[in-house]
């Protein structure tokens, strides 16, 4: 079984081939350390699995993935990593990565390859507990994209949890003509009505 490695650490890259062929039946074929060494070893030469991290300088392993299977979507990646960031799960799941384990779960790298090759898609028990809560997470609420300033957001906020505006007014150390000025803002930048929709549109939109 011929797999590449990519991996800007040189010595985990060696410790990885190192590991990988003392089971006798996976050769490492090549090795690189950063995204771009991984599209150009797959234009030269497609690996059976390309075993690859992700946090890499220049272009990550996230973008070369996706490169990749532009060109060959029948490319298999596993990606190999000490990070668990609930972006990168995602984005491994949607781009149609074979798999998303971490590098100190290295008892099971040989065995994720194994089962990459099966055609089974393979992610560490950490990550496999997380994926029905990540695949379900509304994505977080772009205020810049609303013009919603930190102070207005703060204001929506304390809206939705039902406080008055002198309530709000005497927890942010503001006038009542002030947090009515600010909810006015708000109401104009979401096309809202009333506050009651302001707090409507939190809970439905941004929580």
């Amino acid at each position: 079984m011929n797999i590449a490695v990519i991996d800007d650490d040189k010595l985990v890259a060696i410790s990885l081939k190192t590991i990988l062929e003392s089971t006798g039946h996976i050769t490492v074929s090549d090795m690189g350390s950063s995204g771009s060494d991984a599209i150009e070893i797959c234009r030269r030469n497609m690996p059976e699995v390309l075993l690859m991290d992700i946090r890499m300088e220049g272009m990550n392993g996230i973008e070369a993935g996706e490169q990749i299977l532009s060109e060959h979507p029948d490319a298999k990646i596993l990606y190999l990593t000490t990070f668990s960031d609930d972006e990168y799960i995602v984005k491994a799941l949607s781009m149609g990565a074979k798999g998303y384990i971490l590098k100190q779960d290295f008892e099971g790298i040989a065995p994720a390859i194994e089962a990459v090759m099966r055609g089974q898609s393979v992610f560490g028990d950490k990550i496999i507990d997380r994926i029905p809560e990540l695949l379900n997470k509304k994505p977080e609420y772009d205020f810049n994209a609303h013009g919603i300033s930190e102070k207005e957001r703060e204001i929506m906020e304390l809206v939705a949890e039902g406080l008055s505006n002198k309530e709000i007014s005497t927890k942010l150390f503001l006038s009542e003509g002030t947090v009515r000025n600010y909810i006015s803002s708000l109401l104009d930048k979401l096309a809202l009505r009333d506050r009651t929709q302001l707090a409507v549109y939190y809970y439905t939109e941004v929580k």
